[in-house]
């Protein structure tokens, strides 16, 4: 169907809110805690995870909008939802993930874990060993290190640290001042572990804990001595946490970031979690103090931190309750310690994490830093982390003299204190440490070695959709390219010229780049793609990544559409375009994978009239990749590796019947199943039995 005059593409109608979109996602996550496909102990993994990022939900988004909503800036988005109306629909919203994260862990996992023979008891199941054991040790490890507060005049309620275990405590009866008992909090410890395995000799079970909850409610007592305690509430504060710092206005960003880093853990509380059997008037207590109101109170089922209940992964060793180990193949042209000077001479190199090792990229930088040859090595981290191999070499070179460049982004939400002391060791080493360019995070995933060969000087790069992080490139899929291609080479210099320096953007050769070119690129290539369908040639679009929230890239998808080009979107977070949209969005589908693994890597895909145009890169097709962030997408040169992208990328997860969701025209989503007579396809398994050696 061809767009018509009367086709209103800003109607809010066409569009999911942004926050529900999200939303949407955890249910998908939380949905894998009850696959029974799934291992059982994973499936305790991704219950952890869910609640992981629900913390984060509340701590940037829900904290936006609430501020939003307090100074009167009703600003909606396209889909015509304001601030206040999305905080009431997000509250119907996590009432329901709530509960059914606390009725899966008691009525399915914990179930299935006690026949397993791992078991989380509660205190009115122990025996009188355990009992005696929980007393012994509550008296030993825990009580020493508790400081119980009563409240009165001199002793005001106390700061609470976001996301802590706290508990309040009503009493009754006199202390040893004459003071009348009313009102306590106790704080536990962070260096406490939230869960405690019991001993074998009185365990029950193989595996056997107790959460530290558990021995605190039941020992509260001895920490009020004389006196009688007629509640013990464990509850949860959840706080803003977005960090803001005006960057114009300082002269030292990382001096700036520093000092804002501990507000992070006292910022304005946006939730509170409680047990459900907390009495009434405890909880109109508490919300008063947080000056909350009661639709930011959530009451659960259990532990107020289903996120410690981690702990358990680490203490069980139960292989056959797992994935199965995975380790990470290298291409069979680039064996292990071999010359990556002399490969990338040869040929590139596409790895596909984590099927394929990270180590190549970790070798190159060793490679380069021991290398008499090498001038320089330039870097951008994003998240890095401070004990990462990587982190080792680009000290040690920098200590061997080499000219060492970083380009650290301080602003990695919740990576800021790593970040922060991994730049003042590299600035110790001697390295040139910058933060990129004001207003602008540096996202991008660019490694660069220049290395004198003879009378010239050769750039070998490495380009990827991950961060430069050897333990999340064994649990994200990314997609990595190792070249020596003369003209990338000079695009990636010119790229760090401008993140470490000033002057105007020059022209690249095959790079694409924010906040320049990618957006009104990526609409000119889907706006090319609507002509030819409408010329009655073919046509198709295919992309993969994390979100898709800007506005211009749906509206450029919804003409496409309406022009008949089919569009294939995998989408595995937020997204806030609509498909199945009769007389707009029809030719449009969108899903979601969710497995082992996540989906990370970012692949845009155009037929371009027979000749496809491939880019790969670390944009998501959002406000902030296009405007207010440097980030880099790249063509594969060689026909090979193009090909490879899209089936490795694209095809078999758009061909996934096993762990992929498919997108409702209402934002809902189905699991898609294999019919009957169809042979099951899990994306993620057939690469990790396809990608050999031998590519």
């Amino acid at each position: 169907m061809t767009e018509t005059m009367d086709t209103d593409l800003r109607n809010p109608s066409l569009y999911v809110n942004r926050e529900l979109s999200l939303l949407r996602f955890h249910e998908r996550v939380l949905a894998q805690t009850k696959d029974e496909a799934t291992p059982l102990l994973e499936r305790l993994r991704f219950l952890t995870i869910s609640s992981a990022i629900l913390d984060e939900f509340f701590e940037i988004r829900v904290a936006g909008l609430k501020e939003q909503a307090a100074f009167d800036l009703n600003r909606a988005g396209p889909d015509g939802l304001g601030p206040s109306e999305t905080l009431s629909r997000i509250r119907s919203f996590v009432t329901e993930i709530v509960a059914e994260q606390y009725r899966v862990l008691n009525e399915v996992l914990l179930p299935a874990m006690s026949a397993e023979g791992i078991r989380i008891l509660p205190r009115d199941q122990w025996n009188v060993s355990q009992a005696e054991w929980a007393a012994d040790f509550f008296g030993r490890e825990v009580e020493p290190v508790l400081t119980p507060m009563g409240l009165d005049p001199a002793h005001p309620f106390p700061k609470i640290l976001n996301k802590s275990l706290n508990f309040l405590a009503t009493l009754s009866g006199k202390d040893a001042f004459g003071r009348s008992g009313r009102v306590a909090v106790l704080q536990a410890p962070r260096l406490l572990p939230r869960v405690i395995q019991l001993p074998a000799d009185i365990s029950g079970a193989p595996y056997s804990f107790v959460l530290l909850s558990s021995l605190i409610i039941a020992h509260a007592d001895r920490l009020f001595p004389g006196m009688k305690v007629t509640s013990c509430s464990q509850f949860r504060v959840t706080r803003n946490s977005d960090l803001w710092v005006e960057e114009e206005e300082v002269h030292d960003l990382l001096s700036a970031l520093k000092g804002e880093l501990p507000r992070r853990h006292y910022g304005s509380a946006v939730r509170i979690e409680i047990t459900d059997r907390c009495p009434d008037e405890v909880v109109s207590f508490l919300l008063k103090q947080f000056e909350l109101n009661p639709g930011d109170c959530y009451k659960v089922d259990g532990p107020v931190n289903l996120h410690r209940i981690e702990a358990i992964l680490d203490l069980v060793d139960r292989a056959d309750l797992r994935y199965p180990l995975l380790i990470p193949k290298l291409p069979r042209k680039l064996p292990a310690h071999s010359n990556l000077f002399a490969a990338l001479r040869e040929r590139d190199v596409l790895l596909h994490h984590p099927y394929q090792s990270f180590t190549p990229v970790l070798e190159l930088v060793e490679q380069a830093a021991s290398d008499p040859d090498v001038l320089a090595i330039k870097l951008t981290i994003y998240r890095t982390g401070l004990e990462s191999p990587l982190a080792g070499a680009l000290l040690r070179a920098a200590e061997l003299g080499k000219e060492v460049t970083a380009v650290v982004e301080l602003r990695a939400r919740f990576d800021e204190a790593a970040n922060i002391e991994l730049a003042s060791k590299l600035q110790e080493a001697g390295a040139k440490v910058v933060y990129g360019v004001v207003g602008f995070k540096a996202h991008c995933k660019l490694l660069m070695v220049v290395r004198r060969e003879g009378r010239y000087l050769r750039r070998y790069c490495h380009l990827g959709t991950g961060n430069y992080n050897a333990k999340t490139a064994r649990l994200y899929s990314d997609f990595g390219f190792l070249t020596s291609d003369e003209q990338i080479g000079e695009d990636v210099s010119r790229i760090f010229l401008q993140l470490t320096g000033l002057g105007r953007a020059g022209k690249l050769h095959k790079l694409v780049q924010t906040p320049f070119s990618l957006q009104d690129k990526l609409i000119a290539l889907i706006d090319a793609e609507a002509e030819n369908a409408k010329q009655g040639k073919k046509a198709h679009v295919m992309a993969k990544v994390n979100s898709l929230v800007d506005p211009s890239l749906m509206e450029a998808l919804y003409r496409a559409s309406m022009a008949g080009v089919p569009i294939d979107l995998i989408v595995r977070g937020t997204c806030c375009l609509r498909p199945d949209i009769p007389g707009v969005s029809e030719n449009i589908r969108v899903r979601s994978i969710l497995g082992r693994f996540l989906e990370h890597h970012r692949v845009f895909y155009f037929y371009n009239d027979g000749d496809p145009y491939v880019l790969t890169g670390s944009a998501d097709w959002m406000p902030r990749n296009f405007m207010r962030r440097v980030e880099v997408c790249f063509p594969l040169p060689r026909k090979k590796l193009r090909q490879r992208v899209i089936e490795e990328g694209l095809e078999i997860f758009i061909d996934d019947n096993t762990n992929a969701w498919e997108m409702q025209s209402d934002g809902s989503y189905e699991k898609i199943r294999p019919r009957e007579g169809e042979e099951p396809i899990n994306a993620q398994e057939w690469l990790l039995a396809n990608l050999t050696e031998d590519v």
